[in-house]
């Protein structure tokens, strides 16, 4: 058999024949560099690979191997803590071989293998374990327990196993057949992992952004699409939900954005302090880096390493958060790739199966009872960040995106050169998760949280409505009853939306808070209201004393919730009985 030789090159796409064997999505080396590919279409002996590296130099007629397995992640104690890149290479070691820029064809392992963890075993010889049961603890990060599985397709009797300290590359036990059993094993990040049973949607993923948890809330294991053109804060909100979310492993993957950007989380995110714990959050983080200057076929291979190691920690029991910054750069990799396999355009070039390919991505997404014993409980909830040029939802990315997803984050220019943060626009957002979550906040907030929320939401679109009124004729022209429901707009905005980064009782809001803030703002729209019909003017209420309450409150800490809600409390009543003023 002739050896496989490289017959065409076209930027990051090669074709080379003879293949007979080939297999879609096959590993491949390529070229005399070694430079990793994938096998994406096979035609007879002929095979299109996608090349995960820069091509440059590549020649036709070099040779080119087959590998005979897909691409994987190596999955075991000390991800935490790492920096990727989108092949599952530590970028550390990476450097330590070539330097500030990557030579291509260079190999680096995802996970330390020359590190001992001390295991703990939890079964004993002679029990049987199958798939998803937990043999062993490690501690993978102070107080973070890292549960050892039985890798899918294994089952048997425990014939050795035994407390000691081992690399990931080391037995820790064996089965009576013989079969290893290691710290660590590798999954096709392709194949979703699986799990027992789905669940329902009637728990939330509590943000912390009042804005997010009241009006538009996500369930645990949900789908969010977070549309915003540039400088709308999409990249500082996934910040804030990585510290405060309610998540015990953050995957960040940062897929095709500007070098200058993916500096900068690289050199926050390790000062973000956990406020459960006092350390870094990277204590609990895992961050997938593909830059844009990086070939573009590893951008889609980014986004499902970091779905991949999500899966593998919610299998643990572990509420895991993917932040995706962001799709439209792994789409536009797609179309990419699609111009030069010569495929049949799509609307703006993006190809066909566009929506295909996103909504399979998107069902990853879940909360779910794992396989084995004990039966736990994880979840994975995708947030995914969109790009539409020049703030445009109507492109194909975002649309393909809010057909599958659960809540969507429209983040508004307007709102964010305004200096509301969040800037999520109440008018284009929304959330179907809403409904299935209320009974969960009104438990751990207050009652009538649903109710609360469509009077706010009526509210601010009332408000919006007369705000572009009052910027023809003056808001002076307006009846009293609709200056009242103006000036409640901007107390909701101000009061109960927005948050100050910088406050550190106002850059997380508990649901209590936000629970007090959103019950406080509907009573002084009652009250006011009741005071107008009363005979009492707009000029003669005296909202802004209200106004300061709920300020106070905003920045409360948890500890002095109920004082300021009695200060706040009695402030809207005092208005209500004389509008504020003898």
């Amino acid at each position: 058999m002739s050896e496989s030789r490289i017959r065409r090159v076209t930027g990051n796409l090669v074709e080379a024949a003879p293949l007979p064997g080939a297999a879609v999505y096959e590993l491949a080396r390529v070229g005399k560099r070694q430079l990793l590919g994938e096998v994406i279409k096979v035609q007879g002996d002929r095979a299109t690979l996608q090349v995960y590296e820069d091509t440059t130099g590549l020649a036709v007629g070099e040779p080119l191997q087959l590998s005979g397995e897909s691409l994987t992640a190596h999955l075991g104690p000390g991800l935490l803590g790492s920096v990727l890149d989108g092949l599952g290479r530590r970028l550390h070691q990476l450097a330590a071989a070539t330097g500030d820029l990557i030579r291509p064809g260079t190999n680096a392992a995802t996970l330390e293998t020359d590190r001992a963890w001390a295991f703990r075993p939890v079964v004993q010889p002679g029990d049987r374990v199958s798939a998803g049961d937990v043999l062993g603890v490690v501690e993978e990060r102070p107080g973070f327990e890292h549960r050892i599985l039985v890798p899918v397709g294994q089952s048997g009797v425990i014939a050795e196993i035994g407390a000691s300290e081992l690399t990931v590359a080391e037995p820790i036990g064996r089965l009576a057949d013989g079969t290893a059993l290691q710290l660590a094993h590798r999954w096709p990040v392709r194949a979703p992992r699986p799990s027992r049973q789905r669940l329902s949607d009637d728990r939330p993923f509590v943000t912390g952004q009042r804005v997010l948890d009241f009006l538009f809330p996500v369930a645990e294991g949900g789908t969010v699409a977070v549309p915003g053109g540039f400088g709308t804060g999409k990249t500082v909100i996934e910040q804030s939900l990585a510290k405060y979310g309610d998540a015990d492993v953050v995957i960040y993957v940062g897929c095709g954005e500007r070098g200058n950007e993916m500096a900068e989380v690289l050199a926050e995110f390790p000062r973000l302090e956990d406020p459960r714990t006092g350390r870094s959050i990277m204590d609990r983080t895992v961050m997938v880096v593909n830059t844009s200057n990086m070939p573009v076929a590893a951008r889609e291979a980014s986004v499902y390493l970091g779905v991949t190691i999500a899966e593998y920690y919610r299998d643990m029991g572990y509420r895991v958060a993917v932040m995706v910054d962001s799709l439209s750069r792994w789409a536009e990799a797609l179309r990419e790739i699609s111009a030069r396999l010569q495929e049949m355009p799509g609307e703006e070039g993006y190809p066909t199966y566009l929506a295909d390919r996103l909504s399979r991505f998107y069902e990853r997404a879940g909360r779910v009872t794992t396989f084995g014993t004990p039966e736990r409980m994880g979840a994975l909830t995708l947030i995914s960040a969109i790009s539409p040029p020049g703030g445009d939802f109507s492109e194909p990315v975002t649309q393909a995106c809010l057909r599958v997803a659960g809540a969507l984050w429209a983040l508004d220019a307007g709102l964010a050169h305004e200096r509301q943060f969040p800037a999520v626009d109440w008018e284009t957002s929304y959330s179907l998760y809403a409904e299935a979550v209320t009974p969960w906040f009104e438990s751990a907030g207050g009652d009538r949280w649903g109710e609360l929320r469509g009077e706010l939401q009526e509210l601010l679109q009332r408000g919006r409505e007369l705000h572009d009124i009052a910027m023809l004729v003056g808001p002076d022209t307006l009846q009293d009853p609709d200056r009242l429901v103006l000036e409640m707009a901007r107390v909701i905005r101000e009061a109960v939306l927005a948050q100050s980064a910088y406050d550190p009782n106002d850059a997380r809001s508990s649901v209590l808070k936000t629970w007090h803030l959103a019950r406080l703002a509907c009573e002084l729209y009652r009250a006011a209201k009741a005071a107008l019909e009363a005979g009492v003017s707009f000029e003669r209420l005296d909202l802004a004393h209200s106004h300061r309450a709920l300020r106070s409150l905003r920045g409360a800490a948890d500890g002095e919730l109920d004082a300021l809600a009695a200060d706040a409390q009695a402030a809207i009543v005092a208005l209500g009985r004389a509008g504020g003023r003898p």
